[in-house]
């Protein structure tokens, strides 16, 4: 008999529980009875207190992998790889009660948000979301069984839990210093529309990365209903920080010190060599309900939201269901410029390893079939490893006749007898059309104003026809290489007459899917990528390292401590594999002789200066001229650095430790760094004055791995074996001589 009235009472009681954890706006019965099923089968893990990551993942990253795991509270999941941790709580709804920077035992939130927002025909919808926070300044655990479901929300109903995480298909077709896919868990969370959106569906998806402190998140809605619904804009993040900083009477928001957090986006539509630059989706915005924060006028920018400017202005069917861009999200641990870029040079080895290819490559300025030829030989000769005839060689990757492709398939194939490949320019962007093509303007109703001027509206019929020749062209040509010149910026088109856009709201949208499914498939088909904007993580390859063009019209002289000021000043945040430079052989922008290198047997040692300092630093430059070499003494120089940096590719592509910038008063340096190889670090130093100077120089070597001592020569000569500091660092004297460089090889 007390057992049967034990038993009714804990079916009475779990039936409360069900009913405490779902209302009529939160959860529903039978969805918790699932997911809580799913939730019983997941190791457990108390999220308040976390363990802090044991090991420096940029020195040993093997041991963080992905997991997911069941709060010990019962209505909670976790994701975490021991570097970055995310916790949802389920019930009532779904929201995201904390971000863990396990690296430093911090939790970066300080109040519970919904997991973004559809506006869909008109109309506000959170996706999950729970209030009743009495205080957003900082959150206590017990407040959660006080909260409830959002209003006017989507809501959870299941999960599922996915071992790999979706990325870029991509060829694998040359050298590249990663050739590993990432690797990690994917959480999808299923969401159910209500009311007259009742048959709305959402997936959010929650990557978490393997050996990276990263987590991604996008969506998709569905729509099973015969009506079509259209999605105004949309917010895929919404999440309230903590602020590192309290300025009481700060004017201007862009002062404040922002979360020590990377955010970047797949979504890239604003033209720049850099994220920063070009990012348009991260917003750092105030939060007015957070009436307790020290500024006065209540102006912290500390809620993150993700979302875009304009659009996207979709339609969703049964037929076509939408997908959003990507976010990454990744916590750091320190705001050191060096450590801090380090994170970011790892995310994109480790996101994006295509962009870790790195050929070595002339600019051909010629498609005189002679010319051709002949630079073929002398790249075969010298160990380059491709052609790209570049703007001024009078190639039309957009003639698509017969005689075209004929005469050019002839080019490609003898380059590619010799080990070369062959690759071409072509402009897109940043030219007029006609006024039935070019983006029309908002302000005007008239073509004009774009980001370059005039540019063509890649949903046009002809930007239509543009992407069919130039695939046309790559795959008949067999042109492994495209330099993309004025891809797309992100100009809006307020065309109601272009056939793939219907207005202005979503021509953004349409047009950077246009392009960026075309970089898509260059990335899969191993067609290398030079692109003058920000489409790493869509596939691109490289981009400009960052420079003004008429600096290539200065005196020689000049360029050399410009080019390694530029080599210094833009590794910080970019792998230098996926960076190119310009090393002008002939006239560019001007200058004359005192700028130009030919004949090069002339300026030898300028010449062979450049060649160091850019191959030193893993940076391609684009060599643009009609030849390699003039000379024989010129032809055994080209050799001489090309065999010395195919010697030592992998460090020389490795992570970039800045020594001392370029002053022209003293020397200057950069140290490579890779604790995974042999050669754990080299150094290249160099002498800008002219006299022989005498140096004593402090190698910083934490990021090598080595703890005690290091086995460090000069150029190819005998090692020395030093000990390292308290703070990883030895002392070196060395002698640079006058106008020249040295290295120093740390094993």
């Amino acid at each position: 008999m007390k057992k049967i009235v034990s038993l009714l009472l804990f079916c009475f009681l779990f039936t409360l529980s069900l009913h405490a954890v779902a209302s009529d706006k939160g959860i529903s019965i039978a969805d918790w009875e699932r997911i809580s099923a799913k939730l019983a089968q997941l190791n457990k893990v108390d999220y308040l207190s976390m363990a802090k990551s044991p090991i420096d993942w940029l020195i040993d990253n093997s041991k963080y992998k992905a997991k997911v795991y069941a709060g010990k509270d019962g209505k909670s999941v976790v994701i975490s790889n021991g570097l970055v941790a995310r916790v949802f709580r389920i019930a009532p709804n779904l929201a995201t009660i904390d971000i863990v920077n396990q690296m430093t035992s911090e939790s970066m939130l300080r109040a519970v948000s919904s997991e973004g927002e559809l506006v869909i025909d008109g109309k506000k919808w959170a996706l999950g979301g729970l209030k009743g926070q009495p205080e957003r300044g900082y959150f206590k655990q017990q407040w959660l069984n006080e909260m409830t479901a959002a209003d006017n929300s989507f809501v959870v109903a299941d999960f599922e839990i996915v071992d790999t995480i979706h990325t870029l298909k991509w060829a694998k077709s040359r050298w590249a210093l990663n050739k590993n896919m990432p690797t990690g868990k994917s959480l999808v969370f299923t969401m159910r529309g209500v009311d007259e959106v009742a048959n709305i569906s959402v997936k959010l998806h929650y990557d978490i990365y393997d050996n990276l402190p990263v987590i991604r998140k996008y969506m998709e809605v569905f729509n099973v209903g015969e009506k079509p619904v259209n999605l105004d804009s949309f917010k895929l993040e919404c999440l309230y920080f903590t602020e590192p900083e309290s300025p009481v009477e700060e004017k201007d928001a862009k002062n404040f010190l922002l979360p020590n957090i990377h955010i970047e986006s797949d979504y890239h539509v604003g033209p720049g060599f850099t994220e920063r630059e070009s990012d348009n989706v991260e917003h750092w915005v105030e939060d007015k309900e957070y009436t307790s924060q020290t500024s006065y006028k209540l102006r912290t920018p500390c809620t993150l939201e993700v979302k875009m400017d304009i659009g996207p202005d979709v339609e969703i069917t049964r037929e076509q269901p939408f997908a959003s861009y990507k976010v990454y999200e990744m916590p750091i641990d320190s705001r050191d410029r060096e450590r801090r870029g380090l994170f970011l040079r790892r995310f994109q080895l480790a996101v994006a390893p295509w962009t870790s290819e790195n050929p070595i490559f002339m600019h051909l300025t010629s498609t005189n079939p002679d010319v051709v030829r002949r630079a073929v030989d002398q790249c075969a000769e010298c160990g380059y490893e491709m052609i790209i005839l570049s703007f001024g060689s009078r190639l039309n990757m957009e003639d698509v006749s017969e005689a075209n492709i004929r005469r050019f398939r002839e080019l490609v194939d003898y380059a590619n007898s010799k080990g070369v490949e062959m690759g071409g320019y072509s402009l897109l962007a940043s030219r007029r059309i006609s006024n039935d093509v070019d983006v029309i303007n908002p302000k005007t109703g008239k073509t004009g104003g774009a980001t370059f001027g005039n540019s063509p509206c890649l949903c046009s019929d002809w930007g239509e026809e543009y992407f069919r020749k130039i695939k046309t062209f790559i795959e008949r040509t067999g042109m492994k290489c495209l330099e993309h010149d004025g891809s797309y910026p992100g100009d809006v088109c307020a065309s109601t007459t272009h056939t793939h856009h219907k207005g202005l709201n979503d021509s953004q949208w349409r047009q950077f899917y246009k392009i960026t499914g075309f970089y898509n498939w260059l990335c899969e088909n191993g067609v290398y990528i030079n692109v003058p904007d920000y489409y790493f993580l869509n596939g691109s390859t490289k981009v400009g390292i960052g420079y003004r063009e008429v600096n290539w019209s200065l005196p020689r002289d000049r360029q050399l401590i410009h080019t390694r000021q530029i080599n210094y000043k833009c590794t910080w945040e970019r792998l230098p594999s996926s960076l190119w430079s310009f090393v002008p052989l002939v006239q560019y922008h001007g200058g004359g002789a005192a700028a130009t290198l030919e004949p090069l047997s002339e300026h030898l040692y300028e010449y062979k200066t450049l060649m160091f300092q850019n191959y030193g630093a893993g940076v391609q430059a684009c060599y643009r001229g009609p030849r390699l070499y003039d000379t024989e003494e010129t032809k055994q120089t080209v050799i001489e650095i090309i065999s010395w940096y195919k010697h030592y590719r992998e460090i020389l592509n490795s992570d970039i430790i800045h020594l001392r910038q370029p002053d022209a008063r003293d020397w200057d340096g950069i140290m490579h760094v890779n604790p995974k190889l042999k050669e754990k670090a080299l150094a290249l130093l160099f002498n800008p004055t002219d006299v022989d100077i005498k140096r004593t120089i402090e190698l910083p070597l934490y990021y090598t791995g080595l703890e005690k001592k290091a086995k460090i020569r000069e150029q190819e000569g005998k090692a020395k074996t030093y000990k390292l500091s308290r703070s990883y660092c030895v002392t070196v004297d060395v002698v640079i001589p006058a106008n020249g460089y040295t290295w120093l090889v740390v094993e």
